[in-house]
C-alpha cells in the first residue's frame, strides 16, 4: 500500500545492470536504453511519468554494479516495497539492489564527489562466450610490471586533455584527481580499477586502452608523463571496448543526506 501526499517524496536508488542489449543510459529517439527503461517502470507505478535522474551516463555496451539515480513519486511508498515493485516490472537485466527515501535536495550527480571504475581484461588464448559481452579479450601476453609503472604515473591531480576522446567537448577543465588506479591479475583475469573525483568523456576506457598499449610493448611506460604534457590524443591513447567496463561505485558526501532507511 502506499499513501498519495501533495508533495512529491525524492527515492535514492542502487542500480545495477548489463549494458549489452542497451543504447546506453541517457534516453534516446528510437533506441532501448537503461533510463528508458527505468522510467517506464517507474510510470507504470505512478500512473504519470516520472523524471530519472543518474549520476552519471553509461555508454552503449557499458555495465553498471553501482549505479545511483533519483527520482520523484507522488506517493509515499516502504523503500523495501519500491524495490521489489520495479523489479517486477524491470527486465531482468536491470536491478534495483537499494531503495532509499531520500532528502528532498538530494541530487544523485550533484552531490556525487568520487566514482570508481573497472575495467576486465581476459589475458588469454580463448574466452569462454560467456564472457564475451563482460570482458574485453587480448590474446596477447600482457606485461602487468609495465601497465603498473604506466598506471603510478597517472595518479594524481592531472590535465587529462590526452585521455578524453572527444577533447573539443565542453569542459570547465580538463584536470581531474586521479585518487587510484591500480592493474591486478588472477589467472588470465587482469582488472584495472580507477578512482576519482571526476572523470572526462570516455577517460577510463582511453586509460585501460593505454595500459593495454603499454601491456602489449606498444608503448613504453617512461612516455606516459610525455603523453599527459602535449594534452593531444593520439593513437597510444584508444578507447578500450566498452563491453569491459564497469560502473561499480559512486561516492557521496558523509553523511549521506539520504535517509538511513533502506530495503531489506
Amino acid at each position: 500500500m502506499y499513501r498519495r501526499q501533495t508533495r512529491p517524496q525524492r527515492y535514492k536508488l542502487l542500480l545495477a545492470y548489463d549494458g549489452s542489449a542497451y543504447a546506453g543510459w541517457q534516453v534516446q529517439p528510437n533506441q532501448r536504453t537503461v533510463q528508458g527503461e527505468l522510467e517506464a517502470a517507474l510510470r507504470h507505478l505512478a500512473g504519470a511519468p516520472v523524471k530519472l535522474h543518474g549520476s552519471g551516463r553509461t555508454d552503449r555496451g557499458v555495465h553498471a554494479i553501482g549505479q545511483i539515480a533519483h527520482c520523484d513519486l507522488p506517493f509515499i511508498l516502504p523503500a523495501a516495497n519500491l524495490r521489489r515493485a520495479l523489479n517486477a516490472i524491470l527486465p531482468a537485466n536491470i536491478r534495483i539492489r537499494q531503495a532509499r527515501m531520500a532528502a528532498a535536495d538530494f541530487h544523485a550527480r550533484r552531490d556525487a564527489v568520487g566514482k570508481e571504475y573497472r575495467y576486465y581484461i581476459w589475458n588469454g588464448e580463448v574466452i569462454s562466450p560467456f564472457l564475451r559481452l563482460y570482458r574485453t579479450h587480448v590474446r596477447q601476453l600482457l606485461n602487468l610490471r609495465a601497465m603498473r609503472r604506466a598506471a603510478a604515473l597517472l595518479v594524481g591531480r592531472r590535465d587529462f586533455a590526452a585521455f578524453t576522446a572527444n577533447p573539443n567537448r565542453k569542459v570547465a577543465s580538463t584536470r581531474r584527481r586521479l585518487r587510484l588506479l591500480t592493474v591486478s591479475r588472477q589467472g588470465p583475469e587482469i582488472v584495472i580499477r580507477a578512482q576519482s573525483d571526476g572523470f572526462l568523456y570516455k577517460m577510463v576506457r582511453s586509460l585501460a586502452g593505454f595500459l593495454i598499449r603499454v601491456g602489449e610493448g606498444a608503448v613504453p611506460p617512461e612516455e606516459t608523463r610525455r603523453i599527459l604534457r602535449s594534452r593531444t590524443r593520439t593513437a597510444r591513447v584508444p578507447s578500450a571496448p566498452p563491453q569491459g567496463l564497469f560502473l561499480w561505485r559512486v561516492w557521496y558526501p558523509a553523511p549521506t543526506r539520504a535517509t538511513v532507511r533502506r530495503s531489506s
